[in-house]
């Protein structure tokens, strides 16, 4: 007996919501089926998916079956969008996003402002998660598109959405917030704080580049959570300039020498074929490029 694209989208649904009632409430079925589901789903494969515990978690064969279980089941809905596009002149239907955050504070409501306005039966859900949270989520089938940054290689069919630059992030009375721009030297004679938030690669490489050692003071998982140490007086931090939106009026960008940029591009996913709607709305992006807001770059 084989698996069925209902039980798969039930272990899926188990695992996202971490128990069976949340699962059955997303999924509009009675935990008892939600159950019975899991269940066949396991004689299939012959071993546990998930510990009966409190969250639920996924065991080691669900958390090594769960990525196959993700693909299927976006697999299966491009599928049937394709089969839908074919026999209708109209674009609908659902697809999910992932976006880093500064992305999502930056480009996002440009975003989502063409889409809806130009492609108004296309449902899209969002997932803010980390740089490598986003792509991971992409080719998990998670997500059937993701706004990335800096993919190497460039996935064919990419659209390049928008270019920004590491830019230092200092309160607006620090001595150096009235420069023209601020060599890296000079900033780190203040305690520097980092994010581990898909930056810290990019951040260490400026440092590389000057030949000055990586040392931060602290590395912190949340943007904003360094942005409020900033913002305290605790030191300095080194941003992408899309995240200008998310500044107080207390805190200010400055330009960093040396200069690096980085570039988001708009995808889906590089193991499998697109999802009809994800071409629909990158080909949108590509015709439409005022449409979408343009990055906060330099002094804010």
């Amino acid at each position: 007996m084989d698996a069925t694209l209902r039980q798969l989208g039930v272990f899926v649904a188990i695992a996202d919501n971490e128990g069976f009632g949340a699962a059955a409430a997303a999924l509009g079925m009675s935990q008892s089926s939600v159950s019975h589901s899991l269940a066949s789903l396991e004689r299939v494969v012959q071993g546990a998916l998930v510990q009966r515990a409190t969250p639920v978690r996924p065991t080691p064969l669900g958390e090594v079956l769960l990525p196959h279980a993700r693909a299927t089941l976006a697999a299966a809905r491009a599928f049937h969008a394709a089969a839908a596009a074919h026999k209708s002149t109209g674009v609908a239907g659902a697809i999910g996003l992932a976006v880093p955050p500064t992305a999502a504070r930056g480009l996002l409501p440009g975003l989502l402002r063409l889409w809806h306005e130009h492609l108004p039966h296309v449902e899209i859900t969002v997932f803010e998660g980390l740089d490598e949270e986003t792509e991971q989520w992409l080719e998990s089938g998670t997500v059937d598109v993701a706004v990335l940054i800096d993919p190497d290689p460039l996935p064919r069919g990419a659209l390049h959405l928008a270019t920004d630059a590491y830019e230092a992030v200092v309160r607006s009375d620090h001595p150096l917030a009235g420069e023209e721009f601020i060599e890296l030297a000079d900033l780190l004679e203040d305690p520097l704080l980092a994010t581990t938030s898909g930056c810290e690669t990019q951040v260490k490489h400026l440092h590389a580049m000057t030949g000055l050692t990586y040392r931060p003071t602290q590395r912190i998982r949340e943007l904003t959570t360094l942005l409020c140490m900033v913002e305290a007086g605790l030191g300095v931090g080194i941003i992408p300039s899309l995240a200008a939106s998310m500044l107080s009026e207390t805190l200010t960008l400055v330009p960093l020498r040396p200069h690096l940029e980085r570039r988001l591009v708009l995808t889906g996913p590089s193991g499998r074929p697109w999802h009809p709607n994800v071409t629909v709305i990158r080909d949108l992006c590509e015709k439409r490029p005022a449409g979408l807001s343009a990055p906060a770059t330099g002094r804010r």
